[in-house]
C-alpha cells in the first residue's frame, strides 16, 4: 500500500477488519517489520487521538517514530507555487518535502480543511502534495476531506458490537458553536456504506454532504424517521457543503444535540462521536456517559486502525 487517503486503498473491507482484529489480539506479533524504519508525522493542525494512537501504533511495530508540528516546531511553509515569498513564510513545501522524506520511510500527514475555498479543500493541496512530491508512502491522519484512521477504527468498532449482518447506522448532523469541516462525516459515511450497512444520514436542509462520499446512504431530513430502528448513532457538527454557503454555520438549533429522549427512538442503539465533543451542544452528558455509548472502545481503536495501515504499508514497501 503505497498511499492511505479513502476507503478504496484499504481493499477488501472486510478482510482489513478482520486483520485488524488479529492485530488487536497480538499488538507486538508483527514488531519485526518496523526495525530500522522510521515514521514522520507531520501535524499542521493539532490532535490528541491520532498523535498518540498513531505513534502508539507505529513502536508496537518496532518504528522509530519522529513528531513535528508544522506551525510550532518548523519554518512557515508556503504551498502556492508562483509566489513571490517576501511575506513571514521562510520555506516552499516542494522544497520541505523532499528534504523531510529524506529522514524517513512513511509520512503521516494531517491537514484541515480552510472552509474557505472549497476547490482548494476538495483537492486536498497539501496531502496530494506529500503523496507526489516525496517518494514515501503517505497516508492521511484527517485532511481536508476525509479522515480514514478515524473511519476504520469506527467500522472496527461497529463490528465489535453488532448483533445483527446489517445493522442501521445513522449519522446525525449536530450543533456546534463552531465552524467544522466535512472530514468525519464524508469518512464515516463512505466507510459505513462499503461495510455494507444500512446507512442514513439526517441533518436540516442545507447540510447536505458531497455525493461522492454519501453514494448509497439515504438521506433523511426528519430526524425522529431516521432515528427509528437505529442500531447504531454517530453524532457529528459539519459545516454546509454547498457552494454558496460553503464553511458556514447555517443553524445551531438545539432540538439536533442528541438526547435520552432522541435515543429512544432507536432499536437501544449504541452511541458514537469521534472525539473531543462538546457535550450538551452534540449530546447530553447522559448519554454520553451511557453504557451504550461507544466513545472511549472507538477511540482506542484508533491504535489498531492505525497499525493496521502502518503494517501493510511496511509489508508492501520493503
Amino acid at each position: 500500500m503505497k498511499k492511505f487517503t479513502t476507503v478504496a486503498d484499504i481493499g477488501d473491507l472486510h478482510a482489513a477488519v478482520a486483520e485488524a482484529r488479529k492485530i488487536k489480539e497480538n499488538r507486538f506479533a508483527y514488531k519485526h517489520l518496523g526495525e530500522n524504519k522510521t515514521l514522520l508525522m507531520l501535524f499542521f493542525n493539532s490532535s490528541l487521538r491520532t498523535r498518540l494512537s498513531t505513534q502508539k501504533a507505529a513502536m508496537n511495530l518496532g518504528m522509530n517514530v519522529m513528531v513535528l508540528d508544522v506551525n510550532q516546531g518548523a519554518w512557515k511553509l508556503e504551498t502556492e507555487r508562483g509566489v513571490i515569498m517576501d511575506g513571514d513564510k521562510a520555506e516552499h513545501l516542494l522544497e520541505a518535502i523532499p528534504v523531510m522524506a529524506s529522514y524517513c520511510d512513511i509520512i503521516g500527514v494531517r491537514s484541515f480543511a480552510g472552509l474557505v475555498n472549497k476547490e482548494e479543500d476538495y483537492t486536498e493541496k497539501v496531502l496530494s502534495q506529500f503523496i507526489k512530491y516525496s517518494g514515501k508512502p503517505v497516508f492521511s491522519m484527517e485532511a481536508a476531506t476525509g479522515h480514514p484512521l478515524q473511519a476504520f477504527a469506527d467500522i472496527i468498532t461497529i463490528e465489535e458490537h453488532k448483533t445483527k449482518e446489517r445493522p442501521k447506522v445513522v449519522l446525525t448532523w449536530a450543533p456546534h458553536p463552531r465552524a467544522l469541516p466535512q472530514a468525519v462525516p464524508n469518512s464515516f459515511a463512505q466507510w459505513s456504506v462499503a461495510a455494507g450497512y444500512d446507512v442514513v444520514i439526517t441533518h436540516p436542509r442545507g447540510y447536505e454532504l458531497s455525493p461522492e462520499f454519501t453514494a448509497g446512504a439515504t438521506i433523511e431530513y426528519d430526524r425522529d424517521e431516521a432515528f427509528d430502528g437505529a442500531d447504531f448513532v454517530y453524532a457529528k457538527n459539519w459545516s454546509a457543503f454547498n457552494d454558496a454557503d460553503y464553511g458556514k454555520i447555517l443553524s445551531t438549533d438545539r432540538t439536533w444535540t442528541v438526547d435520552e429522549a432522541t435515543m429512544a427512538k432507536t432499536d437501544n442503539a449504541f452511541f458514537m462521536h469521534c472525539l473531543p465533543v462538546r457535550r450538551n451542544m452534540i449530546v447530553t452528558d447522559d448519554v454520553i456517559e451511557s453504557p451504550r455509548s461507544l466513545v472511549i472502545p472507538e477511540a482506542a481503536n484508533r491504535e489498531i486502525s492505525a497499525q493496521t495501515v502502518l503494517k501493510r504499508m511496511l509489508e508492501t514497501n520493503r
